[in-house]
């Protein structure tokens, strides 16, 4: 028999389980809630101080309660924050569990706090500082729960009862750096990802191409996932669904992913999908220049890889062969190429990538081989947010913006809600600054909504925009789609910057 229990994220209890139990049981389950101190057991209040170990110790005492017969297998389940109580219990009582299932919730890592998962930017950096970890974070108003996750899914009367017994979250269970002894890496894991907070399985699969080290092991065979096309409170939203993925992943069941092939190398790493020209490259600090056979000042377009991407990735992103073939193509084609590393290495880093990609565009338009007042930008993936620099305050010497597969609007687990980085809505000041937008067919889902958005505003606002379609395109599909589909996409798309560029000019 499956004994399941369940642990809850922050500022929330045992009740937000509700209808999962009651689905659970009737399936023959045998379902424990836990009820974390300060939050749903005991008021914080009766405990001098409540930080991590002290929820591990909760999580623990409903384990030990279990009964051990050979026939009993535990499913650990934590959603939101109750990931690290559970992984941190999980690591204390390896030899009981079955396996732990990750609902819409992060990694944890030994000798790092909670903190780091949390979605909300500015909270994270407000509290990193802090001192000590007594207090409490104040749980949030009805209108502030999509800060902590998408509420897509969740009935009014729902959304109403977790505000009304939301409860403050003990700061030193977010600050308290989680310890781990290893003990729990063989435990199998499941991932439950909900696609309407902002991660799906493609996604996961695209970022354990990258090469990031820390994700490597989600290619374990023991490691399996699923999606809830939900958003990040599934037992509110969707409780059978919910029930049943807990049960098909306690049946070992799901999606694996899979693991990198070093002797292939990953699909970004793959050759350009055309022929590009063999010219000059100079190397200046983080910034490339690839260089035409031309005496006068030529325009340039500068090319601004995706992200985050692991500050240890190597080779790092201008060299990449989807993008160097990019500034090859134009370097061929008369104009200079622009290609620069920036330091989007985690979500947090938006703003000082920005700062890069401006000072990039400077250190080009004061090369003397560049004409300083025809400059095209080219954003790919996850930089597209950039984008909102340009487009809401587009200077006289910019003359075109293209953005290829582009993520234009923080996804829902970003964190990043209060940023300025919103194309949609800095597109309503591009004035006549041509845009050009390669959009793939075989986008994800959550990435593609970004750019359905980004051209409703658009239209809105009767900017200029060209859309050039790849319908059976992926993202990244300059590697990994050799087709003359992707070739007229991308000979297009060059073309058309290209013309912008120059201007009218003789190239």
């Amino acid at each position: 028999m499956t004994a399941f229990i369940l642990v809850s994220g922050m500022f929330t209890g045992t009740h937000i389980w509700q209808d999962t139990v009651a689905h659970l049981t009737a399936a023959g389950a045998e379902v424990h809630t836990v009820a974390l101190t300060g939050l749903d057991g005991p008021s914080a209040a009766a405990a001098p101080r409540v930080d991590l170990e002290t929820h591990i110790a909760d999580v623990l005492a409903v384990i030990d309660s279990v009964g051990v017969a050979g026939d009993r297998r535990i499913v650990l389940v934590g959603h939101d924050y109750g990931i690290h109580p559970a992984v941190g219990a999980a690591d204390r009582r390896a030899e009981r569990i079955e396996r732990i299932v990750h609902l819409d919730s992060g990694l944890p890592r030994d000798g790092v706090p909670a903190l780091a998962a949390v979605p909300d930017q500015s909270l994270r950096e407000r509290l990193a500082g802090a001192d000590g970890t007594d207090g409490v974070l104040p749980p949030p108003a009805h209108e502030e729960w999509p800060r902590w996750g998408s509420t897509a899914g969740v009935p009014d009367a729902a959304l109403d009862r977790l505000t009304a017994l939301a409860a403050p979250q003990p700061l030193g269970t977010l600050l308290q750096p989680l310890r781990l002894t290893g003990a729990v890496e063989p435990v199998p894991t499941t991932g439950v990802l909900c696609t309407g907070n902002g991660t799906s399985i493609e996604l996961v699969q695209m970022l354990v191409r990258l090469g990031d080290p820390a994700l490597r092991p989600l290619t374990d065979p023991r490691v399996t996932f699923f999606e809830l096309p939900t958003g990040h409170w599934p037992m509110l939203s969707c409780p059978a669904e919910l029930t049943d993925v807990l049960l098909r992943a306690a049946a070992g069941e799901g999606h694996r992913l899979e693991p990198v092939d070093d002797t292939a190398g990953p699909g970004h790493l793959q050759p350009f999908l055309m022929d590009v020209p063999d010219v000059p490259r100079e190397r200046h600090g983080n910034v490339d220049l690839y260089l035409p056979e031309a005496e006068e000042p030529r325009p340039a377009v500068v090319f601004v890889h995706g992200g985050p991407v692991p500050a240890d990735a190597r080779p790092t992103p201008r060299d990449w062969p989807g993008l160097t073939g990019y500034a090859r193509c134009v370097a061929g084609d008369g104009a200079v190429g622009v290609l620069l590393d920036h330091r989007l290495h985690d979500l947090g880093d938006y703003e000082r990538a920005a700062a890069d990609v401006a000072a990039a565009v400077e250190l080009a338009r004061a090369d003397p081989r560049v004409d300083q007042d025809r400059i095209a930008l080219w954003f790919f993936s996850g930089g597209g947010l950039i984008t909102a620099d340009w487009l809401d305050a587009p200077p006289a010497w910019l003359r075109c913006l293209a953005a290829t597969y582009p993520v234009l609007a923080p996804l829902p687990n970003w964190g990043l809600s209060e940023t300025r980085l919103r194309p949609a809505r800095a597109v309503a000041n591009a004035g006549d600054l041509p845009v050009v937008l390669t959009r793939v067919g075989r986008e994800m889902p959550e990435i593609a909504a970004t750019v359905e958005e980004f051209l409703a505003a658009a239209k809105d606002c009767g900017a200029d925009v060209e859309v050039i379609d790849v319908p059976n395109g992926h993202h990244g599909f300059e590697t990994i789609d050799v087709t003359d589909e992707s070739r007229t996409a991308v000979r297009h798309a060059l073309r058309t910057v290209l013309d912008h560029a120059f201007g009218g000019h003789a190239r």
